[in-house]
């Protein structure tokens, strides 16, 4: 364990030091009065749970960046008009009793004899939104009660370790949508500690009204502004609080001591102008904003302009919406849990009906969800149940899928069907799925009939899945796509780029447990590939699944061989998701 001795000579204004002596209650909230030093938030612990609580926070660094420690045989009270020690130099403490907060203090001096088992933690207050607010030209977030900037507890919980389990708290400043871009990078430039956790609707965290701060006061937002989310120092109460331990103390929120402790922040960890995060928009209703690196946005837009090529001579080019790619993946990288739907029964004379264009790219989006931990289910017509539960089964056993997918049904029904099974007891609050995606299926005409490219009515052959997909534009929180069958590779090519971008792998955990998941090393082995794809149209094939325009059993697409075409296509996308910049 490294000892940090905090030694605070010359490290306050001579006006400043005597100020927090007297303990002035016009200097109580002095996290903005740094002045080059590093503020610091103090949590003191018995000895006994110092190594936990040195790892919990080591686990949750985005909420409890750790400066240092100081130990037991370390604290000592300051001699007379002598350099302040952290327990005279903070202006209030909070004590706690087996978990509860049971009054506050202005000194521990009086705790002198239970201070020589007791260890001080120093956790970084050294960033603050409001320098990044001025600096894109915006007025600092002030609180409506002139106090400490409200936080909030979290439905996100922190990763436990031994003892110390709690939910995230966050701290939240409005920002006009046309600052957003600005306010991000100018947050992100002092290093991943700036970096936002969350943009977007409140209720994302589990916040159920802004006007209401677990701690201090509320910052109003203005019509047009969008709510940005920060880690707050503020954890470490609720952790102590867990811990239920029969004595600790902690800064009170808003106060700091002033220390001359680095920064352990690598200047390798700093973003880098490559590194910097660009924000996009992923959802309307309810608002969500998520983040990548400038060059993981690139890739991604390097597969769209990929897929784009039209060697068919189909005339498809019309279709391509910009950055359809990447809104789509990102909101899949959110997602919870995913539903697929593919086939679409185009040779209504044969047996099955069903085409190769679409099951080989949902199998290749499934595969890459399911290295990711996401449960991904598929939805098929009901007559095609027995076809598809026997292509997952042989994928699964030549490699293409690591384990089984769940094969559904919907036939439609009354009003409300659709919701009702998109959501538990069919509480539009509960969605089951948090993201659709069509890959190669037919969808309504206007005159209520499904039609083939040969105008062909096969209305008899497909159940109205379209229905669900409907049905999100009324659901909050479940959001839609439709892609193409290389659009499936290309997605899971896109997510593979999105959870290898730090900026974003940050985003999705909200700066708390470990930066590597487990399982990450099988991503590369997920991704779609030329091997695993020729599989797949070999079990097609052997369920006399057919070429779409040529009718061909065989290694075909849409009439363009695989070998050549599509196989070329693959390894493209691949090539670009793996290189390194």
């Amino acid at each position: 364990m490294i000892t940090f001795t905090v030694r605070l000579k010359a490290c306050l204004p001579p006006a400043i030091r005597s100020l927090i002596l007297q303990r002035k209650p016009n200097i109580r909230h002095v996290s903005g009065m740094a002045g080059g030093l590093r503020p610091a938030s103090v949590v003191v612990l018995h000895r006994s749970l110092a190594p936990a609580f040195e790892k919990f926070c080591q686990a949750n660094s985005g909420p409890l960046p750790l400066l240092g420690l100081r130990e037991p045989d370390t604290w000592s009270l300051p001699a007379l008009n002598a350099v302040p020690d952290p327990r005279a130099g903070s202006p209030r403490f909070l004590k706690y009793e087996l978990g509860a907060c049971t009054g506050s203090l202005t000194s521990l001096e009086e705790y002198t004899e239970q201070l020589g088992d007791m260890v001080a933690f120093f956790l970084d207050c050294g960033f603050s939104p409001e320098a990044a607010l001025e600096k894109v030209g915006l007025p600092t977030g002030d609180s409506v009660g002139h106090g400490p900037v409200g936080a909030y507890k979290t439905t996100v919980p922190c990763a436990a370790m031994a003892g110390f389990c709690c939910p995230l708290v966050v701290t939240m400043r409005p920002i006009p949508k046309d600052k957003l871009e600005k306010l991000v990078q100018a947050t992100c430039s002092v290093g991943n500690k700036g970096q936002p956790i969350h943009i977007g609707d409140p209720e994302w965290l589990g916040i159920k009204d802004l006007s209401k701060p677990d701690y201090g006061d509320p910052v109003a937002c203005q019509p047009g502004d969008v709510p940005v989310f920060w880690p707050s120092q503020m954890t470490s109460l609720e952790a102590v609080s867990s811990c239920k331990t029969p004595l600790a103390f902690t800064s009170a929120p808003g106060c700091t001591v002033m220390t001359n402790l680095k920064d352990t922040e690598a200047p390798a960890g700093r973003l880098t102008p490559e590194g910097i995060p660009e924000v996009h928009r992923i959802s309307q209703d309810p608002l969500h904003y998520s983040m990548a690196s400038a060059p993981a946005v690139r890739k991604i837009r390097e597969l769209e302009s990929i897929i784009a090529v039209d060697p068919g001579h189909r005339g498809i080019g019309h279709l391509l919406c910009r950055d359809e790619l990447l809104r789509a993946s990102l909101s899949l990288s959110h997602a919870r849990a995913v539903l697929v739907t593919t086939g679409f029964p185009t040779h209504f004379n044969h047996q099955p009906p069903e085409e190769t264009d679409g099951p080989p790219g949902a199998m290749a989006l499934a595969a890459f969800l399911q290295a990711l931990g996401k449960p991904v289910s598929m939805i098929v017509d009901l007559r095609a149940v027995s076809l598809f539960e026997n292509l997952v089964e042989e994928a699964v056993e030549q490699g293409v899928l690591k384990t089984q997918i769940p094969i559904l049904t919907f036939q439609g029904g009354p009003a409300g069907a659709a919701q009702a099974f998109l959501c538990k007891d069919g509480d539009p609050k509960s969605p089951r799925f948090d993201h659709l995606v069509a890959i190669e299926r037919a969808g309504r005409a206007a005159d209520g009939n499904y039609y083939n490219a040969r105008k062909m009515n096969i209305k008899h052959l497909v159940d109205p899945i379209d229905d669900l997909f409907l049905a999100t534009q009324k659901i909050p929180g479940i959001s839609s796509t439709g892609v193409s069958n290389w659009g499936g590779y290309a997605s899971a090519c896109a997510l593979y780029i999105l959870n290898s971008c730090e900026v974003h792998r940050r985003y999705l955990r909200k700066a708390v447990g470990p930066s590597r998941v487990p399982g990450e090393q099988n991503w590369t082995q997920a991704l779609p590939s030329v091997a695993k794809e020729e599989k797949m149209l070999g079990i097609l094939a052997r369920h006399k699944v057919r070429s779409g325009v040529s009718g061909i059993v065989g290694m075909e697409v849409d009439g363009l061989p695989f070998h050549g075409t599509h196989a070329q296509m693959i390894q493209k996308l691949v090539d670009v998701t793996t290189v390194r910049v």
